[in-house]
């Protein structure tokens, strides 16, 4: 989700990062409590509404949701005839109910609407942009490296896994459905993950012999302005909003 298309000029680009990874933790917490569809549909409107302030690539935009609506349609496809409740439309063997098909669009919306927003809000950042933020807003020490150093090496990873098939594709390796196959892939994963150990022993030495103690330093600074204060706070009435429409629609 980190890669540089979503990184560009924008007024959330300005905002500061800290802020902006708070604002989106609030909005998938209050998402993720949202049992009624008008306030559902709410929410992917607050979504779509942040993303249009992220002014996001149209090509990887599409791609993304593309991916996650790929998903959902098997949810559509299984949730509406296995999910007990008043049947709506039956053909043979097969039922379709209402609360089937309700959950498989509350789903739909919650997915879509913390998918924006988390595009909008987190996918702008850069890697060790959002590292440092959440460094800054107290996060554990060692979930904040496991995430930089994955962040780092898994393309590291996917390039060595890329080299050593073509390697295997040279001498003639096919992939089939067949135990030789099988025995391949093993070993090149096996090779792969030895590969993988000795690129870790060797990062860690060099950070050593750089003076590293076990936390990162930035030069960058982040500072709270007064608009990113004003942007945070109308992002929670927003969601205020949103959370009043779902209580009224479940007392109605």
């Amino acid at each position: 989700m980190f890669d540089q298309p979503f990184a560009r000029p924008s007024f959330l680009q300005r905002r500061d990062p800290r802020l902006r990874v708070a604002a989106a933790t609030a909005l998938a917490v209050a998402l993720a409590f949202l049992q009624q569809i008008p306030s559902c549909c709410l929410g992917l409107g607050l979504g779509c509404g942040l993303l249009a302030l992220a002014r996001p690539p149209l090509r990887p935009l599409l791609r993304r949701l593309l991916a996650v609506n790929a998903f959902l349609c098997v949810l559509w496809l299984t949730t509406p005839w296995t999910t007990p409740g008043a049947p709506l439309w039956q053909w043979g063997f097969l039922t379709v109910t209402d609360a089937g098909l309700r959950l498989s669009l509350l789903t739909t919306l919650k997915s879509n609407a913390m998918l924006c927003g988390f595009l909008a809000l987190i996918a702008t950042m850069s890697l060790p942009e959002l590292g440092h933020a959440l460094e800054r807003l107290r996060c554990p020490d060692k979930l904040v490296h496991l995430f930089l150093f994955t962040g780092r090496h898994i393309h590291l990873l996917a390039e060595e896994w890329r080299v050593l098939m073509t390697a295997a594709r040279l001498r003639g390796f096919r992939p089939r459905s067949s135990l030789h196959t099988y025995r391949t892939l093993a070993s090149l994963l096996g090779l792969l993950l030895v590969r993988s150990h000795e690129r870790a022993r060797r990062t860690r030495e060099a950070m050593l012999l750089r003076g590293f103690s076990g936390r990162f330093r930035s030069v960058t600074r982040f500072a709270v302005r007064p608009s990113d204060i004003l942007f945070f706070l109308g992002l929670l009435l927003c969601l205020g909003g949103v959370l009043w429409t779902e209580y009224l629609c479940a007392q109605s």
